[in-house]
């Protein structure tokens, strides 16, 4: 009788294995979602496309970005719009590397706590762990990001109309310029067809003193 061979045992993956994988898909998840919050953040906030508070460090920035850099990098994730959002997240870290842009950025967020604490009728020295705070809905923070983001859009509206006036500024300046340049060519022009016409000119004049001496009368004398 012929002797039956068993079915080779199914591999067995380890549950080292298994959480491998799982935590190699949950970071190509985290990937993902990093790269979409970012293209959704807003734009003129450097804080909201890092999401980190607005108290942090400088090395506390560098640090946020050097992880999202990691994350996001177009290099190591799939997402078709990983290069748009690294370019965003660079942008925003450079910006508040920048010691002039935080400043105004800074600026612009004190107006924000200042302007909601009012609206609140609450002192301007109201901490962030105040009760007063805690109990908001929405939260603080969501009114501030709200608040910051008005001002800011009203800062860039100002910003883009500034640079459209310098800009018809410059194009009135410039076509003032060309008129004047035109006119000076003109003059030019005109000086010149004096300066070749001058023997003509003197020419004309010598024939008409000429002529102007022949046809005068002589003198008549009187008989006495």
């Amino acid at each position: 009788m012929a002797s039956t061979s068993k079915p080779p045992p199914p591999t067995s993956v380890s549950e080292a294995e298994i959480d491998r994988l799982l935590s190699r898909e949950a970071f190509a998840l985290q990937r993902e979602i990093e790269v979409e919050r970012i293209l959704k953040a807003f734009k003129l906030n450097p804080y909201d496309i890092l999401d980190i508070d607005e108290s942090s460090t400088v090395e506390e920035i560098k640090k946020r970005y050097k992880q999202l850099s990691l994350t996001i990098h177009p290099d190591k994730t799939p997402h078709p719009r990983a290069p748009e959002a690294f370019d965003i997240l660079k942008k925003a870290e450079s910006e508040l590397s920048d010691e002039a842009k935080r400043e105004n950025m800074d600026a612009i967020i004190a107006q924000s706590r200042s302007l909601i604490l009012k609206s609140l009728s609450l002192p301007l020295t109201t901490t962030s762990t105040d009760p007063a705070l805690k109990r908001l809905d929405p939260s603080f923070k969501v009114r501030m990001r709200a608040q910051t983001k008005e001002l800011l859009i009203e800062e860039e509206l100002r910003r883009r109309k500034a640079i459209k006036m310098n800009l018809a500024n410059e194009g009135l300046e410039a076509r003032m310029k060309d008129a004047e340049v035109t006119g000076k060519k003109r003059k030019a022009e005109e000086d010149k067809v004096w300066e070749d016409n001058r023997d003509q000119r003197v020419d004309s004049w010598r024939t008409f003193a000429k002529d102007n001496k022949k046809k005068k009368k002589p003198k008549v004398q009187l008989l006495g």
